[in-house]
């Protein structure tokens, strides 16, 4: 992307952990934002906060295939013409072996994780392909290659994420539009704390003895990758903690000094 001219970019899940990360870190290099998400007094204060630049607000659930569709149809110019999106809403829900795991807990990490992922692309794609630019960042993980004990389907939404991400590449293949798919490990965010359904103990005792990915790390691969040169496309980013290696019970803890 070439940040000499104005740009505008999308980002799901703009509320907390990578989405308000990346929009921190693209605020401070003068792009205009789009901030989806469910919790509008936190897309407020986050508006406030990177007033430097232009911002525009979508209270949004991306599992809502109409309500997706419609407000991104609706987008007022400049925003309209979106040159990144960062396809970042997703969750992880309990850690229950397959055969005991709430049922529910599987359908709303396929209609975030996956459907939600497909909804924001297919509306934000054609004005791209109109446009004959863009990049479309998706948050995966390295759940998605790396299998551990409750996993199960959390896992296999990431690795959805990853195949349609290169699945993309293929389509696109002719046309200025880029597809990178970020993979993190450990990553001390909200996610556990959603994980665990407000346990903060049991989230906390997820990084207990490691120093874990921090949101603002996450946010600078994915700045590293939009601004590449126009004709570098990065298929693929994994990153670790440095005490991390392969799945989440591949690391290495030390005690609090």
């Amino acid at each position: 992307m070439d940040l000499a001219r104005p740009a505008v970019a999308l980002i799901t899940g703009a509320t907390s952990g990578f989405g308000a990360a990346c929009a921190r870190r693209f605020a401070a290099e003068g792009i205009s934002l789009v901030l989806a998400g469910r919790r509008i007094d936190r897309l407020e204060a986050l508006q406030r906060e990177l007033s430097a630049v232009p911002v525009h607000l979508l209270p949004l659930d991306v599992r809502d295939r109409s309500a997706v569709a419609e407000v991104l149809a609706a987008l007022p110019p400049p925003f309209d013409a979106i040159d990144v999106l960062v396809n970042n809403a997703g969750l992880a829900l309990g850690l229950e072996p397959a055969d005991r795991v709430d049922l529910d807990a599987w359908e709303t990490m396929v209609d975030t994780n996956i459907k939600g992922l497909m909804y924001v692309v297919r509306a934000v794609l054609p004005g791209m392909a109109a446009r004959d630019r863009g990049h479309i960042v998706q948050l995966g993980s390295v759940a998605g290659t790396y299998p551990y004990p409750g996993g199960n389907v959390y896992g296999a939404t990431k690795a959805f994420v990853h195949q349609l991400s290169l699945n993309l590449r293929a389509d696109l293949v002719g046309k200025n539009i880029r597809v990178t798919s970020v993979e993190p490990g450990m990553a001390e965010t909200e996610f556990s704390e959603v994980r665990f359904e407000g346990d903060r103990d049991r989230a906390r005792a997820v990084y207990a003895g490691l120093q874990a990915l921090r949101p603002e790390d996450v946010a600078d691969a994915i700045h590293w990758a939009i601004t590449r040169p126009p004709h570098v496309n990065v298929n693929r980013l994994e990153l670790m903690p440095t005490m991390q290696a392969f799945g989440p019970f591949a690391v290495s803890r030390r005690p609090a000094s």
